[in-house]
Parts: C-alpha cells; sequence; structure tokens
C-alpha cells in the first residue's frame, strides 16, 4: 500500500505543554485557513487537566502556518474546554463548539460565535440545555455537521453516571440538532444503546457525514474490530439499528469523514486489537490511513486506501480535515517516539495531483 501526503506544520510539546490536539480548520473570509486545537498547559495530558483553545493560520493553502495565538481561555471554575469544532453558520458567522469541563461534572458542549472572522466571540449558548439529566456527553473534535437543508447536527455518546459509584455506564449514541441557526437545539427522539456485552464502553466518539442521496450516515468508535454504522432518512430524528461496517475495521479509535473536492475521504486506524499486536505500538492506534471514495461515499475500495502514517513506533488519533485550493490537509495526534498517542499534531496535506497520481 502506498504512502500519501507530506508534512507541512508540527506542532510539538514542552515541560508545561505536554499535549496539543483535536482540533478544526476554517476558511476565514480572507482567505486564509485557521487551524485551532486544544492546548494543554497545566503540565498533565490528562483529559480533565487544565487546557485553552489555541490557533494558527496559514496564508498558503496550508504550505506554512504563522506563530500561535489562544482564542479561548478556560472559563473559572473549569477544568479544561477541549473537543474543538468549526462550523460556518448559516448566517456567515463562524461557529466554535466544544466541552467545558467543570469542576462540580456538569460538563457542557457550547457553542460561541464570531462575526468578525475569529477576532472576538460571543458568550457561549449550552447546547445541552434541552437535557432534563446531566450525564456525561462526548462529542469529539470536527464533528458538527450543517445538512443541505441547513439543520446544523452533530452526534455524542452519552455515558450515564452512576453517582453511587462514580462509574460510567456503556455509551449510547444521541443526536443533537438546530433549526434556527444555532439559536435553539434539541435532542433527536431516538437513542441508540449497544447490545453487545462483549463491548463494555459501548457506543463511542460517533461522526456523521450526508450522503449524495440525503441520507445521514453515523459512523461510530466501537472495541469490537470494526467502526459501526446507522443511517437516517429525515434529517437525524430516526436511526436504523447500527451494525459494523466491514469495510472500516478499526482500533478502539475514532474516525472521520469528509468531502474534499471530488473526493469522500476517511481517516482512521484500519487495524482492531487482536493477541499479536506488539506492546510497543501506542494504544494500538497505528498505522493510519486514508480510504478515498469517488462516488461521494456511496462506496469505498481496498485499491483506494492509502498510508499517512506506517511508522508502527508512533500512535495517530483524532483527526481533522480541510479542502485547499489544490488539495487538502489532515491533522491529528501523533505520538512524537512517547508511549502516549495524545501528543503533538501533526499536519500533512495531499495534492489533488498526487491523489489522481495513485487512483
Amino acid at each position: 500500500m502506498r504512502k500519501i501526503g507530506r508534512q507541512v506544520h508540527f506542532i510539538g510539546t514542552s515541560e508545561f505543554n505536554p499535549r496539543n490536539g483535536e482540533g478544526s480548520f476554517i476558511r476565514l473570509a480572507d482567505g486564509s485557513l485557521m487551524f485551532a486545537y486544544t492546548e494543554f498547559i497545566s503540565g498533565d495530558w490528562e483529559d480533565d487537566a487544565a487546557a485553552r483553545i489555541a490557533a494558527v493560520v496559514s496564508d498558503d493553502e496550508g504550505e506554512t502556518w504563522g506563530g500561535k495565538r489562544v482564542l479561548f481561555e478556560k472559563p473559572e471554575n473549569s477544568k479544561n474546554i477541549m473537543s474543538f469544532s468549526f462550523l460556518r453558520m448559516n448566517n456567515g458567522d463562524i461557529g466554535a463548539f466544544y466541552i467545558v469541563k467543570n469542576e462540580d461534572g456538569t460538563d457542557k458542549i457550547v457553542l460561541s460565535r464570531s462575526c468578525d472572522e475569529g477576532e472576538t466571540w460571543r458568550e457561549p449558548v449550552n447546547c445541552l440545555d434541552c437535557l432534563e439529566i446531566a450525564d456525561y456527553y462526548v462529542i469529539n473534535n470536527d464533528r458538527v455537521i450543517k445538512l443541505s437543508s441547513g439543520r446544523i447536527l452533530f452526534a455524542a455518546a452519552r455515558h450515564t453516571v452512576l453517582t453511587e459509584h462514580k462509574d460510567f455506564m456503556p455509551g449510547e449514541i444521541c443526536l443533537f440538532f438546530s433549526d434556527d441557526d444555532g439559536v435553539t437545539w434539541n435532542k433527536s427522539g431516538t437513542e441508540l444503546p449497544c447490545p453487545f456485552k462483549g463491548n463494555p464502553d459501548g457506543y463511542e466518539e460517533p461522526g456523521l457525514y450526508e450522503l449524495s442521496d440525503g441520507r445521514i450516515w453515523c459512523y461510530i468508535r466501537t472495541s469490537l474490530g470494526f467502526q459501526f454504522e446507522c443511517f437516517s432518512s429525515d434529517g437525524g430524528e430516526n436511526w436504523t439499528q447500527p451494525e459494523p461496517n466491514l469495510f472500516f475495521s478499526s482500533a478502539c479509535s475514532p474516525m472521520l469523514v469528509k468531502d474534499c473536492g471530488k473526493y469522500t475521504v476517511a481517516v482512521f486506524n484500519p487495524e482492531p486489537e487482536h493477541l499479536l499486536r506488539e506492546e510497543s505500538e501506542p494504544w494500538g492506534r497505528t498505522p493510519y490511513v486514508i480510504a478515498v471514495s469517488t462516488d461521494r461515499g456511496k462506496t469505498f475500495a481496498k485499491e483506494h486506501v492509502f498510508y499517512l502514517e506506517d511508522d508502527r513506533r508512533n500512535g495517530y488519533c483524532y483527526p481533522a480535515i480541510a479542502e485547499t485550493a489544490d488539495g487538502f490537509v489532515v491533522a491529528y495526534y501523533h505520538s512524537n517516539g512517547t508511549e502516549v498517542c495524545l501528543n503533538s499534531t501533526k499536519i500533512v496535506k495531499v495534492t489533488y495531483s498526487e491523489l489522481e497520481s495513485v487512483l
């Protein structure tokens, strides 16, 4: 299998900044490309450690990137903010979605907006205000989508918290949507619990993609060796029962699917956990591949799968994808020689000319 893409930027770590990642791209009005990501700032890389949202900008279609600036500091009385997604809103604002992890355990998924291309931001709206019970909801980076109808939609994994034991129950998929450009939010009536006893974490870290026939494809991380999938034909209100997608074999790691020009690309770890894995492979999240569809995600073929990373000494996960004028960029965690794959962020660029030479 061939390897494609080349490194255009690397956001490394330091003693008091041990983790940078889980980002998202947005095209700005002046034509530049902004990448925002979670920057951990306390010396601790764990999910509950102090973190804020930082950003870098490219003025040349992702070839080079400028210096870092801070977009959002974590609010007072919060542990951190993380899992960032950009979205161009229907009214032209930039939408910034992220998790606020509060000290009291009442985590929120919020939306903040900018009407001046990211220079200033409004007070965030809590997208989970529609809920009566505050369970633990997980949404990943670069995950919020806008349908052709204008509806804004994201999927989250809900882990019910058993208060007595502080244990998280296996994940169930929940869908949240807004039909007024993010002002108010509603929860879909369908919830998707995982029925498989061999998957103690349940369904995790879902993503969404709108197919050309109008259906919405939800793909789901599991520990069962494959990405599972389900579909909605009514804008996310009702869903089919999730089943394994036998093409997307996978480690227990998230996948991301996006359109880039005339192609649809899926980035994922292709190998499930198995008994013969080398212990040195960071969290099993290696190698890293990109599958390319030429019919808007309707089909994917083995001959159109390429390595982004084939060095098994490192691990890779939590991708973000954005189109450029001459191709696309992919950003993801890179373990950078450590045992922890939640470490640095690498940005690679794939040009359409390179892709067409191997398709």
